[in-house]
């Protein structure tokens, strides 16, 4: 059975910074596309962004310039730097591991940005 596990969210304000790692309980190495996601209050889950296996990164637009994600395959931990924080990045973060046709996810992370 995978494990998907996220870490790293809280409290900051406008303009701060946070770093959430999503670690996985099997070898990053067979997941094709480690992903982030979040949920705001009310609204659909939206991709924030994601890594290949083979290094291609993608970003939503929202967030490009201000996040950064990155893989440890060696770590099995996948991260999610967030930086310029905004009120409306609040959210549930979630992390996804894709193997083939099958999607990994984590319980989420909590990430609060005050005004």
């Amino acid at each position: 059975q995978v494990q998907v596990v996220e870490s790293g969210g809280g409290l900051v304000q406008a303009g701060g910074s946070l770093r959430l790692a999503c670690q996985t309980s099997t070898s990053m190495f067979s997941f094709d596309v480690m992903g982030w996601y979040r949920q705001a209050p009310e609204k659909q889950r939206e991709l924030v962004a994601t890594a290949t296996i083979g290094g291609r990164l993608n970003y939503a637009d929202s967030v490009k310039g201000r996040f950064t994600i990155s893989r440890d395959n060696g770590k099995n931990t996948v991260y999610l730097q967030m930086d310029s924080l905004k009120p409306e990045d609040t959210a549930v973060y979630y992390c996804t591991a894709n193997r083939g046709r099958r999607d990994y996810w984590g319980q989420g992370t909590q990430v609060t940005v005050s005004s």
